[in-house]
């Protein structure tokens, strides 16, 4: 029979977590840490990372960073290569990077469009197509992408978010038909509506807020340490039968 601590434990695996400096992300790197994990976070800047590491000063041994633009297709790979380097290989990829610029389609220019994509879709598959192959070589491994509420549903001017997010859950549904065969899960986690920056033009808006609040059966906005818990799941070997699958963590948005 197979303890707990073997079916939830994580210790000593080496994580490599993209948007790990944003609210979600830096949520995750201090849940993965606590859990006894070596992660290495991708960011776009040296002040961010500062910033995040200044958050975990008891870690400093576990935690290591690699510069990334996820704008640029070869910055996404380079930031592969350099965490490989600073892990010795990568266990567990967590996707948890996204941009939007909400507003309405017919404002929607076609550089924020292709931002968008390039960001949260584009990048997600460049990153899972590198850290794939040591996985399947090793026959084991997690890949996590992080989809929305937008994966499911049109939402309000935000049609390219939507779209993209739309992609994160067919892509991470496609990848998993793929590598699920190699022992490689991939899945995703659908937040949803998270007191973060990312989303501040929704809890800022009264209107809006208040709208969110009346469907969510939990009662309150989300916070990022929501998704700890279902992230060390999905990366434990608890899940290893779970192949492709979206996992909303959304206080009852979807229920209602």
């Amino acid at each position: 029979m197979t303890s707990q601590s073997q079916l939830f434990g994580i210790e000593g695996t080496r994580v490599f977590i993209t948007g790990g400096t944003g609210g979600i992300g830096t949520g995750l790197v201090g849940g993965f840490l606590n859990a006894g994990a070596k992660v290495c976070v991708a960011a776009r800047s040296d002040e961010t990372i500062e910033a995040t590491r200044a958050q975990f000063p008891e870690f400093k041994e576990n935690l290591s960073f690699v510069t990334c633009d996820l704008n640029e297709d070869s910055s996404v790979l380079k930031s592969v290569s350099d965490a490989r380097a600073r892990l010795g290989a990568i266990d567990i990829a967590i996707l948890a990077h996204g941009n939007v610029f909400p507003g309405p389609a017919l404002d929607t220019t076609l550089d924020s469009w292709n931002t968008q994509i390039q960001v949260n879709l584009t990048a997600t598959f460049r990153i899972a197509q590198a850290v794939a192959p040591e996985m399947i070589a090793r026959k084991r491994g997690k890949i996590i992408t992080i989809a929305s509420m937008l994966t499911f549903q049109g939402g309000l001017n935000a049609s390219s978010y939507a779209a993209s997010k739309g992609g994160v859950g067919q892509l991470t549904k496609a990848l998993s038909n793929e590598w699920a065969p190699h022992g490689v899960n991939v899945n995703a986690i659908a937040p949803g509506y998270i007191k973060t920056k990312l989303n501040k033009h929704v809890w800022q808006d009264p209107e809006r807020a208040k709208g969110v609040l009346a469907r969510l059966t939990s009662g309150r906005w989300g916070e990022p340490s929501d998704l700890v818990g279902p992230a060390l799941f999905l990366a434990s070997p608890a899940s290893d039968y779970l192949h492709g699958v979206i996992l909303p963590v959304d206080g009852g948005w979807l229920s209602r």
